[in-house]
């Protein structure tokens, strides 16, 4: 993978943020100084530079992807910040720092989660390129809905919190992360694509199955990271959904299993990709990192 021009998208994704987000002096301080602090605080990019790279598979330049790109990284912020409130994981830290219900309160966090998530569908309403076909422009508002709702994220963070404790099978572990960390990970890779005018099904299939497999193998890593890493790397706190009795991909299978099958997933990811052309390579080089990361 060419890190150069990873960085640069992520370079670009925050601009596009600074540029959308409100700043932190305008009314309600309080509430914009969190929706920065949830955006701007060291996160790793990965879904819109994969909005980035799925683009520029298909030979686009970068500036007709930024709305989607930055929608994208708005809806995971939010999802982030419902994520650790007290009747969620309650979790204190993120990415090093002190989650946003600790850094402001409890209220201000929820209000930035639900600002976060209106401030994405504001962008894509608004600010989509023109020269992306109508019926393109409304998939993707439709598509970052329905894999935000209840069919997607909310809903598999709903199975999450039930499973608590119980005990899942293999096939309702990977349909509780295909809809809860799945869902926006494929949403990232097609709202990318749709900004292709006339992008044939063929391809959208292709780069839907990619999507699918990295999104998967993505949380079995972050399963696995749960186990080995430790809180200063990992920027959270280590051993976490164990102290839960979460059900995970170790837990079930074992941490060797465990490992096997998210580098299989990542091996028919690249597969989906066989017959694409050196354009694909930074998707290829992201399917990659996903199982090498160690955050």
């Amino acid at each position: 993978m060419n890190d150069t021009v990873i960085e640069q998208w992520r370079q670009r994704a925050d601009a596009a943020l600074q540029r959308w987000l409100p700043s932190e002096e305008t009314l309600p301080r309080d509430l914009h100084r969190a929706m920065r602090y949830a955006v701007f605080n060291g996160g790793k990019r990965i879904r819109p530079v994969l909005t980035y790279a799925a683009g520029h598979a298909l030979s686009l330049e970068a500036e007709p992807l930024d709305a989607p790109a930055a929608a994208m990284e708005l809806i995971h912020a939010y999802s982030l910040v419902h994520d650790d409130l007290p009747a969620m994981d309650d979790d204190d830290l993120r990415r090093g720092q002190p989650t946003v219900h600790k850094a402001f309160d409890e209220a201000t966090a929820i209000l930035c989660g639900d600002a976060l998530q209106s401030l994405a569908f504001f962008i894509l309403a608004r600010h989509l390129d023109p020269q992306i076909p109508a019926q393109q422009r409304l998939q993707m508002i439709e598509d970052l809905a329905l894999a935000s709702g209840s069919r997607g994220m909310a809903g598999g963070q709903a199975i999450d919190l039930a499973a608590v404790g119980q005990d899942l099978n293999v096939a309702e572990l990977e349909n509780m992360h295909v809809h809860k960390t799945g869902a926006l990970i494929r949403t990232s890779v097609k709202l990318g694509a749709l900004c292709r005018s006339g992008i044939d099904e063929t391809a959208l299939g292709q780069l839907d199955h990619y999507a699918k497999c990295i999104g998967l193998a993505f949380q079995i890593q972050d399963d696995v990271l749960d186990v080995e890493g430790d809180t200063q790397t990992l920027g959270k706190t280590h051993g976490a959904d164990l102290a839960r009795n979460k059900p995970t991909y170790p837990a079930l299978l074992g941490l060797d299993d465990a490992k096997r099958l998210a580098n299989e997933l990542i091996e028919d990811a690249l597969h989906s990709l066989a017959k694409w052309d050196e354009a694909a390579e930074p998707l290829r080089g992201i399917a990659r990192y996903i199982v090498q990361r160690q955050h």
